[in-house]
């Protein structure tokens, strides 16, 4: 069931998020673009609370970190609108890195200072 709604909800945020940064990059009327940002960092923060697992070590391992620097810079874009592309091709480049980066930074933990995996998965790695 996790898995599903995660799957789920990384599907809508994807689209949301294309939604909007091609909206922005052809310069579509503000109002019409809200809603792909509502979309976008509701469906984040409810990919955040999945991940979580609602256990706090996410928040302090780089994969939160990552998570967490991609929905500041989301909020940021109705306070900056100005920089909104570069703002958001930021937030592509933060969700390519932070999912594709080894777990010896994923699950990395800033306060412990060392890698601690949430669970593991066959051959004794971290599972997503």
């Amino acid at each position: 069931m996790t898995r599903a709604l995660n799957i789920a909800l990384r599907t809508a945020h994807i689209g949301a998020m294309g939604t909007l940064l091609g909206g922005h990059a052809f310069d579509v009327a503000p109002e019409r673009l809200m809603l792909s940002l509502w979309l976008t960092i509701g469906t984040g923060v409810a990919l955040a609370a999945v991940e979580t697992g609602l256990r706090l070590l996410w928040f302090h391992q780089g994969r939160g970190l990552m998570t967490m620097a991609k929905l500041a810079l989301l909020c940021a874009v109705p306070l900056a609108w100005d920089y909104r592309l570069p703002i958001l091709l930021a937030v592509i480049v933060l969700g390519s890195v932070g999912s594709h980066m080894s777990a010896r930074y994923r699950y990395y933990s800033v306060i412990h200072r060392e890698v601690i995996p949430d669970a593991c998965g066959p051959g004794g790695r971290p599972s997503r």
